[in-house]
């Protein structure tokens, strides 16, 4: 996704606006530098000598000038984070070998209709929200799903069953790509918001694979769709103090089968027809060797503290029949709204190009000066970003950010086709986005990556990538045997 030739005389002029600004600072250093070199060259040798003489320095002088720049970049270098890279990444896919329910929605319909506690009404609404959800027919549910009545399947031994095949097929799949022995993975970070076992589900995965017995594991629970940053971002930390080269070990998925909301409340039905299956496992670390992309900021925005409304937007309860399920606020789209600007109101000074900073400067103090008057800038994220995967949370979700950011229909592609074809996978989605982007052989070495996820509480979470080795163009993955159909035209899949 590479910026369009200006073909306006305003995009010119904007395309000039920002060649001056970006580049002032170097242009003045470089006017400075030359004109430092002009002036010592016209002073010729012996009136430099003599100058020198003039500030009557030292021996103790040169060597303090010499020593105290050497010893504060010394400890600067030595108490600097360490850059964290991505070594591989590996998104769950269906296939001969990993059964799966891939369930389409006139049976995802017509089984509904066999749960005794959901009326003809909420039925009505459910096939009426799938057929404007942006959701195609091969998205996939858990095996539960498969039979009649649904709900009556949906046990503790099933949601395990559903957690190992998804799991475990994704880091099978990332430690035979990335040839790491599971024994030098040093940290362990898992996130499942809804499905939370005894023993947890970070035990499950290092009994299953032998790993280390002093490996830093730490399940996160109840965190929403946007955890998946989170986990990157808590990898990133744990990775400082462990020794130089550790790896990391990120799982991002939801736990579909405990969740099957057997009610009639109509916010809570949402999450029954949007959600489906998937999940990812990313491994990180400190070495650069056959890294993939290097982590450059993580941002993390928390709405929820003074903001009851927020904080209640995304709430698992239960209903008045006593059917918990998670309800999803009427409010929803307008606090992701608001959490989204106070997201890029902090990520935007760490990536825009200054020709935009001072843009959005300018808005602001327009807007103090003169009031509503003036409507406030919206950045051009496109001149930080090469690629943007937002989170696939639904089409209303896509639509809002779309309409806030302003972007193309090229730059929420990789969203939009990710729904469609696998629907809200939670957390995992954003990989699934990234995924898309290289199947389509769009990545470039330096392409910079935007993922923004947003969760319960409420958060929005933003987390940035430097491309440093594409993935190859037949590089098994999710988007394997679909990604020839795609992109898809969603208003006829509506239709």
């Amino acid at each position: 996704m590479s910026l369009n030739v200006p073909k306006n005389s305003s995009m010119r002029l904007k395309a000039v606006y920002q060649r001056i600004v970006d580049n002032f600072l170097a242009v003045v250093t470089a006017a400075i530098s030359s004109y430092s070199l002009v002036a010592l060259v016209r002073l010729g040798p012996a009136e430099l000598i003599s100058w020198l003489r003039e500030l009557q320095l030292q021996p103790a002088h040169l060597f303090l000038a010499g020593f105290v720049p050497a010893a504060a970049a010394t400890v600067y270098l030595m108490l600097r984070p360490r850059a964290v890279y991505l070594i591989d990444y590996a998104c769950f896919h269906s296939s001969s070998n990993r059964p799966l329910a891939r369930i389409p929605m006139a049976s995802f319909v017509e089984h509904t209709k066999h749960t005794p506690t959901i009326d003809a009404r909420s039925v009505r609404f459910m096939s009426r929200l799938l057929q404007r959800s942006g959701l195609g027919e091969e998205t996939c549910l858990p095996a539960a799903h498969n039979y009649v009545p649904t709900h009556e399947y949906c046990t503790l031994e099933n949601a395990r069953d559903e957690f190992e095949l998804v799991v475990f097929s994704a880091i099978d799949d990332l430690l035979a790509k990335t040839g790491v022995a599971p024994d030098t993975i040093g940290t362990l970070v898992l996130n499942c918001s809804l499905f939370c076992p005894t023993p947890s589900l970070v035990d499950i995965i290092v009994n299953k694979y032998n790993l280390r017995s002093d490996i830093r594991s730490i399940n996160l629970s109840g965190m929403g769709c946007s955890a998946g940053l989170i986990a990157a971002g808590l990898a990133r930390t744990l990775l400082q103090v462990l020794p130089r080269g550790a790896c990391a070990l990120v799982v991002s998925t939801e736990t579909i089968t405990p969740n099957y909301y057997v009610g009639n409340e109509r916010a809570m039905l949402l999450p029954n027809c949007l959600f489906r299956v998937g999940g990812v496992a990313a491994l990180l670390s400190t070495s650069p060797m056959n890294a993939r992309f290097r982590l450059k900021h993580v941002v993390r925005t928390f709405t929820g503290a003074n903001d009851d409304g927020a904080y209640r937007c995304v709430f698992q309860e239960e209903d008045d029949q006593g059917n918990v399920g998670i309800n999803l606020s009427k409010n929803l789209m307008v606090v992701a709204g608001s959490s989204l600007q106070a997201n890029i109101t902090e990520i935007g000074p760490l990536v825009l190009p200054a020709s935009e900073q001072l843009l959005f400067v300018l808005s602001f103090i327009a807007r103090k000066v003169l009031g509503a008057r003036i409507k406030p800038y919206i950045p051009d994220f496109s001149t930080a970003f090469e690629h943007m995967c937002i989170h696939a949370g639904g089409r209303a979700v896509i639509d809002q950010l779309q309409k806030k950011l302003r972007l193309s229909d090229q730059q929420v592609e990789a969203s939009r086709m990710t729904l469609h074809r696998f629907g809200n996978t939670s957390s995992s989605s954003l990989w699934y986005e990234l995924a898309y982007v290289e199947a389509k052989g769009r990545m470039r070495k330096g392409d910079r990556v935007w993922m923004i996820g947003f969760g319960s509480g409420f958060k929005c979470n933003s987390v940035v990538w430097e491309c440093i080795q594409p993935a190859a163009r037949d590089t098994d993955g999710p988007w394997t045997t679909s990604i020839h159909r795609y992109p898809v035209d969603i208003p006829d899949v509506l239709k």
